[in-house]
């Protein structure tokens, strides 16, 4: 998904070449692996994880996702390196390759317990001192603090992948001092290693439970969703959590693939009967958090018509977005929009309709009852357009229920219902 010749030209660009990917850096890539600081480095890490998630997921535009995050990472590293690099003196290439060297022999050996300045130094022939100096010069970290860094990284990873005792991971390590290990692991991680290892096994097993929930809700597994939702609330993972990143993830991905044409109706209604499985356990727990929706919305057929299909879907698809729905009916009076989103604080009323058009009464009553300025008023359904919206004076017009949901759930958020949906059109086009 990355193309060098998007950012740089000639030799630079060329994989083949001396200077391939030279402009990152500025002066010299050894220069800005060695000077990462461990914050840098976790938000290298952080953005190549995303990039990961992308690949793995591949939700809607998960290509310019990808491309995104890896202008980032450039990004990150040009502005740390312009910030830290530039003001270190002046160390001739063979320096820089010495260091590099030996960071490198270090990466690959930090288990030998037996690894000291004095062994790399014997390894490259050079003294003691001058290989100090020189790593210092280059690194801005004395040699014997970056060995122990890189230890404990080490240690961390192994507490987090592995059931190996503390004792078997010191030794991988290459330390043997338990009490100087237990005091350096609390300085560089802040906690000890049981409570390390225990607190990202639980990351790791969460991120597997909302995973499952979202998996299982888009196949339509509703009894494999309820229990999920169940082990997630007794693992403790917080209802708001499981509600966003579990339940309604799911639903968003359902909502995506709708759009696209990837799966239709059917599979649609089963996905929404698993995410209603999933909230009827929730719900309480999200009612004792005091946790709130993030918009109210009053839906119906408009009078005259008795169809409710397509405003079924609608609702479903809003539901999946985390707004909470009043689902009016069909033979709806204009009257009954506008007391409803009065009464009940709707920021928005939607209309639908299948053979009648009288969604302009609707609007009328809204300004006669002087709450347009706060509700928005949407319309859909075969018999209505963007052009018979704006001939009403609506505020939106959406050609589907996805459409729908995702202008519904932007305007909010805050940000402005038209505009979602008319870039989500200007997309498809």
């Amino acid at each position: 998904m990355f193309d060098p010749k998007d950012w740089f030209d000639k030799d630079i660009s060329q994989t083949t070449g001396p200077r391939f990917c030279y402009g990152v850096f500025s002066e010299s890539s050894v220069v800005a692996c060695a000077m990462l600081t461990q914050r840098v480095m976790a938000r290298i890490e952080s953005l190549c994880d995303e990039v990961a998630m992308e690949l793995l997921e591949r939700k809607s535009e998960w290509r310019d996702a990808i491309r995104a995050n890896l202008s980032l990472i450039l990004i990150t590293l040009g502005r740390y390196v312009n910030r830290t690099i530039r003001n270190i003196p002046q160390v001739d290439s063979s320096a820089w390759n010495l260091v590099s060297a030996v960071m490198t022999l270090v990466m690959e050996n930090y288990g030998d317990h037996a690894m000291t300045l004095e062994s790399i130094s014997e390894t490259f022939y050079i003294s003691q001192s001058r290989l100090s100096r020189l790593f210092k010069q280059v690194t801005g970290e004395a040699f014997s603090d970056y060995l122990k860094r890189v230890r404990l990284a080490g240690a961390c990873t192994l507490l987090a992948e592995t059931d190996l005792t503390v004792a078997e991971i010191m030794k991988r390590c290459g330390m043997r001092d338990a009490p100087s290990f237990y005091r350096a692991f609390g300085e560089y991680s802040g906690m000890t290693p049981s409570k390390y290892r225990k607190a990202n096994r639980k990351n790791e097993t969460d991120k597997s439970i909302l995973m499952g929930i979202s998996e299982n809700l888009q196949k339509g597994k509703a009894k494999t969703v309820k229990e999920l939702v169940q082990k997630a609330l007794d693992e403790g993972i917080t209802p708001d959590v499981i509600l966003n990143e579990g339940l309604l993830d799911g639903m968003n991905i359902v909502g995506e693939r709708f759009k696209t044409n990837e799966i239709y109706v059917p599979e649609v209604l089963v996905a929404a009967h698993s995410m209603k499985t999933g909230i009827q356990i929730l719900m309480p727990h999200l009612i004792a958090a005091g946790a709130q929706a993030t918009g109210r919305v009053c839906i119906g057929t408009v009078q005259g018509d008795l169809h409710d299909i397509g405003k079924n879907l609608v609702k479903i698809m809003m539901e999946g977005k985390g707004l909470e729905v009043i689902d009016l009916g069909t033979d709806v009076s204009p009257e009954t929009f506008v007391q409803t989103a009065i009464d009940q604080n709707c920021r928005i009323i939607c209309c639908s309709a299948l053979l009648n058009t009288t969604m302009g009464e609707v609007v009328k009553k809204a300004t006669e009852a002087g709450i347009r300025d706060r509700v928005k008023i949407m319309i859909g359904g075969a018999p209505v357009s963007e052009a018979f919206c704006e001939k009403i004076g609506a505020d939106l017009y959406t050609p589907d229920a996805a459409s729908a949901a995702d202008a519904a759930a932007g305007f909010c958020k805050g940000g402005s219902p038209i505009q979602t949906a008319r870039s989500e059109q200007d997309k498809e086009k």
